[in-house]
């Protein structure tokens, strides 16, 4: 009989990390009854096309949850970030969400998150160390059609994944 082997690799190929997100997938809907799982990028872009902020997102069990938001320093405090969200949100909305997660940590984003509606749930304290990692919440059926915060008026979501 031949012996399992455990490796430690750095940069898997993309067909590795598949199979290790498929057969999870898998074996999730094997237990829930629902293997749906999708994701969204939402982008902010200056006139020339350039990508100066955006959203990674993905959605499964009716929950959105955001993966990561990003806005180029130079933009911040304008309302990108918020308009980014609320689309996000919407967008989410029409895929069946109930409610959204996230995560942040203390020197990020925690009073932007809870302007928005999102409340702390959990916390790691020292992570990293002399930092805290918070774990926010949000119903998306109590906020959904509401308007932005600070009159932010978010523009559509358009779908150009076929241009890839």
């Amino acid at each position: 009989m031949n012996e399992l082997t455990i490796t430690v690799e750095s940069q898997p190929s993309e067909e590795e990390r598949r199979k290790v997100i498929d057969g999870l997938v898998g074996y999730n809907g094997s237990q829930t009854g629902d293997a749906s799982y999708t994701s969204f990028t939402v982008l902010l872009r200056d006139p020339g096309g350039e990508v100066v902020g955006g959203l990674l997102a993905e959605v499964y069990w009716g929950w959105l949850h955001v993966d990561a938001l990003w806005v180029k320093d130079s933009l911040r405090g304008r309302g990108s970030g918020g308009k980014l969200m609320a689309t996000a949100e919407r967008e989410a909305v029409t895929r069946g969400c109930r409610s959204a997660f996230l995560d942040t940590f203390s020197f990020q984003a925690l009073p932007f998150y809870e302007r928005l509606g999102y409340e702390v749930f959990g916390e790691l304290v020292d992570f990293p160390p002399g930092h805290r990692r918070y774990f926010l919440r949000k119903s998306l059926e109590e906020s959904a059609g509401s308007e932005p915060p600070n009159g932010m008026h978010p523009t559509p979501l358009h779908d150009v994944s076929h241009a890839r």
